[in-house]
Formats: structure tokens, C-alpha cells, sequence
């Protein structure tokens, strides 16, 4: 099956789904009012999606794939910012565990597609 439409990649509906809760997560309490934390995680999150869709958008599977190993190093960077706010006492060890979960499963799936996407460069 031929996806046609960046809004059919799971990968950008999970990441959608992360950012949305980051977005949340950030919005409270403490974590608000850390402006240079709460930006930066929001942005690491956004940049996940932004960067799947760019790379879909762009029609050659040479360039999707760039764009996949940004990604999922944006996912990586979700996670480490997401261990300082732990640290921090900005989210629970349940909020932890949840949305660090949540950026592990969207990496794993935009490793999938980097194989995918590489065999077909091949």
C-alpha cells in the first residue's frame, strides 16, 4: 500500500500524539514558567513531525530518509529533555514514564520506516 498523504505515516500520528501531551505537560506548573526548558522540549517534539512530513513531501526517498534520521534524533532529544525535567521535579515519575514511552515507541517506528525507506533506495 502506497501512502499518499504525510496524515496516513504513523510515525506523524504518534508524533502528533507526543507533541500534543508535551504541549500539555509543559503547560503546568512548574514547567511553565521555565521558558528556556518548556520552549526547547516543545520544539525538540515539533520538529519530530515537522521533519517526517518535510522529508515525505519532498519525493525522493534519498531525502525522506534524511529527514527520518533528523527525526528520530529530535525523539532522542525529547527523551533526554524529558529525564532534566524529571530531575527537576517539573513531571511526576508517572508523566515520566508515559510520555518517555511514548517518544521511545515514535523512534522505534521511524526506525522502521528508515529501513523501509533505505530498502527502497537500494
Amino acid at each position: 500500500m502506497k501512502i499518499e498523504r504525510f496524515e496516513d505515516l504513523i510515525a506523524w500520528k504518534k508524533a502528533r500524539e507526543l507533541t500534543k501531551e508535551i504541549y500539555e505537560v509543559t503547560g503546568q506548573g512548574l514547567f511553565s514558567k521555565d521558558f528556556g526548558m518548556r520552549d526547547q522540549i516543545r520544539r525538540a517534539s515539533v520538529s519530530i513531525m515537522s521533519n517526517l512530513v518535510e522529508g515525505f513531501e519532498r519525493g525522493s526517498a534519498k531525502e525522506f530518509h534524511q529527514f527520518l534520521v533528523i527525526a528520530k534524533a529530535s525523539c532522542a532529544e525529547v527523551r533526554s529533555q524529558l529525564y532534566v525535567a524529571f530531575d527537576a521535579g517539573y513531571v511526576s515519575e508517572a508523566n515520566f514514564s508515559v510520555l518517555e514511552k511514548k517518544a521511545a515507541e515514535v523512534s522505534r517506528i521511524i526506525g522502521g520506516l528508515q529501513t523501509s525507506v533505505a530498502k527502497q533506495r537500494s
